[in-house]
């Protein structure tokens, strides 16, 4: 279901959705061209009403995939955008992660900071009782699978992080090709990406999503480990099923495609999934046709699934 309004003569997208609570207020930040957009709203499902920019960054574009957490009354927030001042990867990506700060989470947030060098991008950083960790995707253009594949990194401070990233998940199926013969004649490109963590009763789980919003197979899965470790750089998740079979957990069905990259709330007791896609029929937008979804995730023993609906949670 549609979660957020779609003013249609000044449509600029809502793709990457991260959901956000703050002091009994929420907020959803969204990927843009020219910075990263917010909305706010005093109930996960009242009246959303947009907040505008939040952050940009001089000389730049193509800004991607926010997350925000708050820090003793300080909000950080983790984006990647162009980068020109530094080296980029061996495929000549320069996206680059930067945490920028503000005392309010509609910000500005300012002083960005390079985090992590090319490629780096789709941040999720995770506060727990061993300290702050920072998930994101980065590249590999080695072996039978290379491609975009999640890592998790300690950050010894919310702009520093140690730099010993442990690999979390790697494609491992045909559906999680971006596109073939991508830098090589029969050597695909796999996509693996949109990484968020969360915690629920014995299990820990790394939802991501494979693939790429403009392929049919572009969904959403999840691997987990059953484990009390609280230093998320030595759990070895496990994807679900396994690593060789296709089994999403949220993919296109009858009513909407492009259905990926998302971020969770627990909501009165119920776990929710903000997500993208664009509607399959016409519905008058124009380029990017990403918006803000909703749906319920039902998590239990390892097991996570999606209810979804048009026209209702």
């Amino acid at each position: 279901m549609h979660l957020l309004e779609i003013d249609k003569e000044n449509y600029i997208g809502q793709a990457d959705p991260f959901v956000f609570e703050s002091n009994g207020r929420f907020y959803i930040y969204t990927t843009g061209d020219d910075g990263i957009y917010a909305y706010e709203a005093d109930d996960l499902f009242g009246k959303w009403n947009f907040a505008g920019r939040v952050f940009t960054y001089p000389d730049v574009e193509d800004f991607w995939a926010p997350s925000v957490i708050e820090i003793d009354g300080t909000y950080y927030m983790y984006c990647s955008f162009e980068f020109y001042g530094d080296t980029p990867d061996k495929g000549g990506h320069r996206q680059t992660m930067h945490v920028s700060k503000s005392k309010s989470p509609l910000g500005p947030f300012e002083d960005a900071k390079q985090l992590l060098h090319p490629f780096s991008i789709d941040s999720h950083v995770v506060k727990n009782e061993d300290g702050l960790f920072i998930f994101y995707s980065t590249n590999n253009f080695e072996g039978e699978r290379p491609g975009t594949y999640i890592v998790v990194d300690r950050l010894i401070a919310p702009d520093k992080a140690e730099g010993k990233p442990h690999t979390i998940i790697v494609p491992t199926l045909d559906e999680d090709v971006y596109m073939k013969d991508r830098y090589e004649k029969g050597v695909n490109w796999h996509t693996i990406e949109g990484a968020f963590y969360f915690r629920e009763g014995d299990w820990q789980y790394v939802m991501y999503s494979g693939n790429c919003y403009q392929q049919p197979t572009y969904y959403i899965g999840y691997a987990r480990a059953k484990t009390d470790e609280t230093d998320l750089t030595k759990i070895n998740f496990e994807k679900y099923p396994d690593d060789n079979t296709y089994q999403p957990v949220m993919a296109a069905n009858e009513f909407e495609e492009g259905t990926g990259h998302h971020s969770m709330i627990k909501y009165k007791d119920q776990w929710y999934a903000v997500y993208h896609a664009r509607d399959i029929e016409d519905d008058g937008l124009s380029g990017d046709r990403r918006n803000a979804r909703i749906c319920k995730l039902h998590v239990k023993d390892g097991i996570i699934t999606a209810e979804r609906y048009k026209d209702k949670v």
